[in-house]
C-alpha cells in the first residue's frame, strides 16, 4: 500500500473514531461537522473525500458497531455445545454490547431516526438480527426450541432491542442483570 493510501486510511479512521465519540456523546443531532472536523483533526475536504455526508459519517459508524456487535454474538456463541446455548449466549452477549452507553445511544436510540427504519431494519438484518434467524432455526431444526423460527427471531428481537433501552434509561445498576435474568427464564420455557 502506497503513502497516499495509507494517509487517507489513516484519515478516515480519525473521522470514524471522532464521529463515534461525539454520536455517543452528544447524539446525533447535537453533533455539527465543524466539531467532528476539529475532533479528527482533518479539513471539510477530507470529510467529503470519504462520506457524502454527515448522514453517511453516521451510517458508517452504525456498521462498524454492528460488525463489532457479530463479531461479539459469534464469538459467544460459538463456544457453546448446542445451538439452543449458543442462541442464548449469543443474546447474552448482544445484550452486553449493546447496553454500553455509546453503542445503545448510536445503533438503538439515534439510528433508527437518523437512517430511517427501513435502513436501520436492512443493516439489523445483515448483522445482528441474520444472526439471530440462524440461531433460532438451528435450534428449531436441533429440536431445542418450538415454533416458527421467523416469528421466534422476530418477538426475540423486539425484546432484546427493547430490553436494552429499558436497561439503559433504568435508575438501579443491576437492571442489565436483571434483564438477562428474566431473557434466560424466558427462553428457558420455549425450550423443548
Amino acid at each position: 500500500m502506497g503513502v497516499k493510501a495509507e494517509k487517507a486510511m489513516a484519515t478516515r479512521a480519525r473521522l470514524l473514531a471522532a464521529a463515534r465519540e461525539l454520536f455517543a456523546t452528544q447524539g446525533y443531532a447535537a453533533t455539527g461537522t465543524e466539531a467532528i472536523l476539529a475532533a479528527a483533526g482533518v479539513t471539510r475536504g477530507a470529510l467529503y473525500h470519504h462520506f457524502a455526508d454527515k448522514q453517511a459519517l453516521f451510517a458508517q459508524v452504525c456498521e462498524d458497531l454492528h460488525g463489532e456487535a457479530e463479531r461479539v454474538i459469534e464469538t459467544d456463541a460459538d463456544a457453546q455445545g448446542s445451538a439452543f446455548d449458543g442462541l442464548i449466549a449469543g443474546c447474552l452477549g448482544f445484550l452486553d454490547f449493546m447496553a454500553a452507553p455509546d453503542v445503545r445511544r448510536i445503533l438503538i436510540l439515534d439510528a433508527p431516526s437518523v437512517l430511517g427504519w427501513e435502513a436501520w431494519n436492512e443493516m439489523d438484518r445483515r448483522h445482528g438480527f441474520g444472526l439471530l434467524i440462524e440461531g433460532v432455526e438451528a435450534a428449531v431444526a436441533e429440536g431445542s426450541l418450538r415454533g416458527d423460527p421467523q416469528m421466534l427471531a422476530v418477538m426475540i428481537n423486539g425484546a432484546l432491542n427493547y430490553g436494552v433501552v429499558w436497561a439503559g434509561q433504568s435508575e438501579t445498576p443491576e437492571a442489565l442483570a436483571r434483564l438477562k435474568s428474566s431473557f434466560v427464564e424466558m427462553a428457558g420455557r420455549l425450550r423443548r
